[in-house]
């Protein structure tokens, strides 16, 4: 039987090379690593200026979401709404641009609109007690038809006298990097210190680890969790903003079934569904070797509706090791 003195001295005498490789992001970071080096080989497209800037820019809005995804998951709970996020957002800004509002007063009311509902889904989590999974799956529901009624299930592609702003701020670039990608590697910056550096980010680890703990040491649990899914919606309305500049309109159908990739890019990238354990860097990760995959099936003639089946083994395979690798270390 290991004593407790025993398990911390092995513990310090890992070197630093076993404990990088004993993180799950390690080997996701090593899989997208070996999968563009593969498709750069294999196929005379992928290494291609035009489609690494195509790759680095999607991969930045599913990114984005998914450093709010995993802040709601390392602190226990689940957010199913944030594809409804990124349509409202996007409509909102495009029905505001389109009454000839300037960008800014856009960016501040589809922004406000995806607050509103992260505070909502806080308030009815955190206060009322509701399950995470039954409120965002309601919200989900209901953010949409917001869009849709807000919309009238029309297509925006006027966007006042601040049009090509908009655009820019989606689809140009700067030293020949996508905006959505310096736009992700800015939130990841900030957020990987403020989750490692601050009260509100140590936090949020102890909630998702033990929250009966957290609530005696004094923690204000429910403003943690309503400030948790308000981040999330925040990403949300973010990445909305820029898909909307990207695509130069606002279609009802954006965003759709997005929860999901951003949910399997923050678990592969070693989220813990449990709470308790996450990195802004495995979320990023995880968004990258999705894109990959996305694009790698595109330019080997595969049908993306394989994409799905490919992100569930991965989230299996995923979830499987990190059970592994738990029972190892309690062993």
């Amino acid at each position: 039987m290991t004593t407790l003195e025993q398990a911390i001295g092995h513990s310090q005498h890992r070197n630093p090379l076993s404990r990088i490789m004993g993180q799950q992001v390690f080997w996701v970071f090593l899989a997208a690593v070996i999968a563009c080096v593969t498709l750069s080989l294999i196929t005379d497209t992928f290494a291609t200026e035009r489609n690494l800037f195509n790759v680095t820019r999607n991969f930045a809005f599913v990114g984005i979401i998914a450093i709010g995804m995993m802040v709601v998951i390392a602190s226990g709970g689940i957010d199913l709404s944030v594809g409804a996020s990124v349509v409202l957002s996007a409509v909102v800004i495009g029905a505001t641009m389109e009454q000839g509002w300037p960008l800014w007063a856009g960016i501040v009311f589809a922004l406000g609109a995806a607050l509103i509902v992260g505070l909502v889904n806080g308030l009815l989590i955190a206060f009322l007690g509701m399950p995470p999974f039954v409120v965002t799956l309601g919200m989900l529901s209901f953010a949409r038809s917001m869009a849709l009624v807000l919309s009238n299930n029309k297509m925006i592609y006027e966007f006042g006298p601040d049009h090509e702003l908009l655009l820019a701020l989606g689809g140009g670039s700067t030293f020949g990097l996508p905006h959505p990608l310096i736009v992700m590697v800015i939130l990841a910056v900030i957020m990987g210190f403020i989750l490692k550096w601050t009260r509100w980010g140590q936090h949020i680890f102890a909630i998702g680890g033990n929250e009966s703990a957290s609530i005696l040491t004094g923690i204000s649990v429910r403003g943690m969790k309503v400030s948790v899914y308000m981040f999330s919606a925040f990403t949300a309305g973010l990445a909305g903003i820029l898909m909307v500049g990207w695509l130069g309109s606002v279609t009802t159908n954006l965003g759709t079934a997005m929860e999901l990739t951003v949910i399997a890019a923050a678990v592969i990238g070693g989220a813990n569904l449990a709470g308790g354990e996450g990195t802004v860097f495995g979320a990023v990760v995880g968004a990258l070797l999705i894109e990959v995959i996305r694009n790698s099936l595109i330019l080997l003639g595969i049908s993306t509706f394989w994409q799905g089946a490919f992100i569930g083994v991965f989230i299996v395979v995923a979830v499987g090791l990190d059970r592994v690798r738990r029972l190892r270390g309690d062993d």
